[in-house]
């Protein structure tokens, strides 16, 4: 098989492409990548690009019907990539996480025999109220990154007559070590500042619920969607990816963290107005369809590989989140030494 990996230098990508090449035989794995974030690396190991076949780079905004139909299976993971990022550069969400991945499917030829994977969001469940969200309850997109996704997913299924298989993964919000770290991930931030302050500051009152996963399960569930059996009624699919067990509300994460970090202080924000990006996700779907790439990592086991990958790395920027540990300010400093233009595309310099 051969398949493309796009937006393969973040955070997640690395992950994604290391895990293919372990565990599908005889693939055959090209990353692309616009770069913003390649020299982003937190490992001290061998950099995850090396583990593609090919490393191309490029802006999706711009790839070409010929590069595209050399593949068997595409991995969409190109995205502007938070709600922060989203809201700064709105114009450029749209473009990139939605037009562009509409445009790539328009020009794979053949349909019926490719396989896309498209990397979605359980976000655009935006209020999500008591009740755990299913697939077919009704989406409430808060923000420009979960309108992207709702976007993206609705022409998607349009194309679920023309054959290929493909598999909408909404994830739940990502969690754990990576050779691209972010800190930019609530469970990531609340690590990050007990390791390094000995206090967590949670800004809103603590009561959002939020569903987690871990990075490497992410991969996994990214395997199952590429090599999974499809029939005519479920060519197209779009699944809750995640574990029931990994509802949290924001404060029990803080909670969680200072029990494994014991001399941590967690300051609860009691008088700050709710996030209204809150939502519990129901995962029984992808509990009976993935049987055998069910997450395997625990909120204490992912606390813990966090603790130990930081030490590993000598993390101590007490000041982290004016680091490009945020991805936000990685795109603010291109712009600023005026490498990237507004609309995030390189410059000549």
């Amino acid at each position: 098989m051969k398949i493309l990996v796009t937006g393969n230098l973040g955070y997640v990508g690395g992950v994604v492409v290391k895990h293919l090449k372990s565990t599908i035989n005889k693939c055959y794995i090209a990353g692309f990548d616009t770069g913003y974030f390649s020299h982003c690396l937190t490992t001290i190991s061998r950099s995850p690009d090396t583990f593609c076949n090919q490393q191309y780079y490029g802006d999706i905004r711009h790839i070409s019907s010929e590069f595209i139909n050399q593949f068997d299976a595409i991995v969409l993971l190109s995205a502007i990539s938070n709600d922060p990022m989203g809201a700064m550069f709105e114009k450029v969400t749209e473009e990139i996480n939605y037009k562009s991945c509409i445009e790539l499917i328009d020009k794979i030829k053949n349909k019926s025999s490719k396989t896309v994977v498209f990397a979605s969001s359980c976000s655009m469940y935006g209020i999500g109220g008591s009740k755990a969200k299913i697939e077919s309850d009704n989406l409430n997109p808060l923000t420009a990154y979960a309108r992207s996704k709702v976007a993206v997913e609705k022409a998607l299924e349009k194309q679920k007559d023309s054959g290929a298989k493909i598999t909408s993964l909404r994830f739940s919000t990502a969690c754990g070590m990576s050779d691209r770290l972010r800190l930019d991930l609530v469970l990531n931030d609340f690590v990050a500042s007990a390791l390094t302050t000995g206090i967590i500051e949670v800004l809103s009152d603590g009561s959002p619920w939020r569903p987690l996963i871990n990075v490497t399960d992410m991969a996994r569930a990214i395997e199952w969607a590429l090599t999974r059996s499809a029939d005519n009624k479920n060519r197209y699919l779009a699944v809750n990816v995640g574990s029931n067990k990994w509802n949290y509300q924001v404060k029990e994460l803080a909670l969680a963290v200072s029990k494994i970090m014991p001399d941590t202080k967690v300051n609860i924000n009691t008088d700050a107005q709710p996030d209204k990006r809150s939502y519990k996700v129901d995962f029984s779907l992808y509990e009976a369809l993935a049987i055998n790439h069910q997450p395997l990592s625990t909120l204490d086991s992912t606390i813990l590989e966090l603790v130990s990958g930081l030490k590993k790395i000598k993390f101590n920027i007490k000041e982290f989140r004016n680091s490009e540990f945020i991805r936000l300010n990685v795109l603010n400093n291109f712009i600023n030494n005026g490498l990237l233009d507004d609309n995030l595309y390189w410059t000549k310099n």
